[in-house]
């Protein structure tokens, strides 16, 4: 093997005295933002974002709404500030007040490297008055803007991107959009579906979407293409309806009685809120393993209640890997009961889904799988395979062995990953980013701490985790490493290490709405 450390001086990551028992406030789920973001700033009343996590995407949208006329105030509320030695730099209870305005131009908005922002801030642009420049490449691999350009037009809106269905373009618009229905393989792009409800209730007429399948010859019943099938498969839209109906909108669905395949969204107005931002799953994922291999108990506030939403998928897998899991007023806990099983797991759908970052998800499950004691099978989507943190797994000596398997939904490239726990000995490479240097804090809790469910020896030597530089491989883990060339995995080892201390603060019980 080859050391991948060579020069490089290891820290021990710090082992917990013996079972952890925390409450571990984690950066808020940058999906949940953006859609807050924008119905807020639709809303008749001013509203309010409580931990709002400072991502790029949500910074951006923050920015272009700003831009627009909306206002977006950034505070820090005492009332929910953190302790000053809980040693969690950037929790302190940060809140936004969006106060609501008519979008107005001209305006620029400069999308580069945020292809969520992009995706939601077209059709907010076209409900402005006056002309919205989008410029910049959100990102090659998150495909064109075209599909949201014939929507939006279809829709009523007047958009010029000289015939080449790409950024830069121009939103040319007169105030609310005249709404109506559009055709769209929902299946193929929910998220440009989700962005076009969200916006729905402003438009004279609401909008509909129906599921048209790109290729209906192709589709049998039970195929993504069925619409009788999408509501299960589509956690993302039931999300959106979710928040939608929490903000007021009337909203028709598959999933609530509505006609298979088509969702509504009726003209109307939405309230102003005071919401908090629910946890971002990739980032609660180590913490709550935390409790599993030392079988102790770990707690994250501001779980949402199981009606449907992508984050339902997280604590079915974790008690699936053995954990006992329960929700409530305080939030998800999860308790260690006993060592890990191995498990058989479809985790392309509602994964990817729940935290925007397939591969973050997939990279917990896999270090879990790589600690329990039997055989794992993980069927997850190609691009979604967690090459760094597999290849850091490899290193240490584990049995990871990946195959072709059916296309995922919309026909994505599927892959088996099959899991077969060994002793695990060495130094993995020094860590790189928030996602790494989560793993392998959780192999250095698993192997020094005493009592640990585990197959690995005393033999793992990690680097204190954030001792790396920056995500060079685009990890973000639910901490942003934009900022300041790698703030997001020093927020994560700030974190873990006042968890394992026992310097994190408890968090009172809320109310539900």
């Amino acid at each position: 093997m080859t050391d991948s450390t060579a020069g490089t001086v290891l820290r021990s990551a710090p082992p917990a005295p013996g079972a952890v028992d925390a409450t571990v406030v984690v950066p808020g789920a940058t999906s949940v933002t953006a859609r807050a973001l924008i119905l807020a700033a639709l809303a008749a009343e001013p509203g309010w974002l409580r931990r709002p996590p400072r991502t790029r995407d949500t910074l951006l949208i923050a920015e272009a709404l700003r831009a627009m006329g909306i206002g977006v105030e950034e505070t820090v509320s005492s009332a929910t500030a953190t302790a000053p030695d809980a040693g969690v730099p950037g929790d302190h209870g940060e809140s936004w007040r969006i106060i609501p305005a008519t979008p107005h131009g001209p305006a620029d908005v400069d999308v580069t490297g945020a292809p969520g922002a992009a995706r939601l801030l077209l059709p907010f642009a076209a409900l402005a008055e006056g002309e919205v420049r989008l410029t910049g490449t959100p990102d090659p691999a998150s495909g064109s803007p075209a599909g949201t350009v014939a929507a939006l037009r279809a829709l009523g809106a007047r958009v010029d991107d000289g015939g080449r269905g790409a950024f830069p373009l121009s939103v040319h618009g007169t105030g609310p959009l005249n709404g109506g229905t559009v055709a769209l393989d929902v299946a193929a792009d929910p998220r440009t579906a989700g962005a076009l409800l969200l916006c729905g209730a402003r438009c004279n007429r609401g909008v509909e979407i129906r599921h048209v399948p790109s290729d209906p010859a192709a589709t049998r019943p039970g195929d993504p293409g069925d619409p009788g099938a999408l509501p299960d498969r589509l956690p993302h839209l039931g999300a959106v309806v979710a928040s939608l109906r929490a903000a007021g909108a009337r909203v028709d669905a598959p999933e609530s009685g509505g006609r298979p395949g088509v969702w509504r969204v009726a003209p109307g107005a939405l309230l102003g809120r005071d919401v908090v931002i629910e946890p971002d799953p990739v980032a609660a994922l180590p913490f709550l393993s935390a409790a599993m291999v030392t079988g102790g108990r770990v707690t994250v506030p501001d779980w949402p209640a199981r009606i449907g939403r992508p984050t339902d998928a997280l604590p079915d897998v974790l008690t699936a890997l053995g954990a006992r899991c329960s929700v409530d007023d305080h939030g998800l806990t999860v308790v260690g009961a006993g060592p890990l099983r191995g498990v058989e797991l479809d985790l392309r759908g509602p994964a990817a889904a729940a935290t925007g970052s397939g591969a973050g998800w997939v990279a917990g499950v896999i270090a879990l799988a790589a600690l329990a004691e039997g055989d794992s099978v993980l069927r997850v989507r190609r691009a979604d395979v967690p090459d760094t943190v597999i290849g850091d797994l490899l290193a240490l000596g584990a049995d990871i062995t990946e195959a072709p398997d059916a296309p995922a939904a919309a026909g994505t490239p599927g892959t088996v990953l099959r899991v077969r726990p060994r002793p695990l000995r060495g130094a993995p490479p020094r860590s790189a980013g928030p996602r790494r240097a989560a793993v392998a804090a959780l192999l250095a809790l698993a192997s020094a701490t005493p009592g640990a469910s585990r197959t690995t020896g005393p033999a793992i030597d990690v680097a204190d985790p954030g001792a790396g530089d920056g995500a060079p491989d685009g990890d973000t883990t639910g901490y942003d490493p934009s900022d300041d060339g790698g703030g997001g995995t020093a927020e994560f080892r700030s974190r873990w290490r006042a968890m394992l201390a026992g310097r994190l603060p408890a968090a009172a019980p809320r109310n539900r709405d």
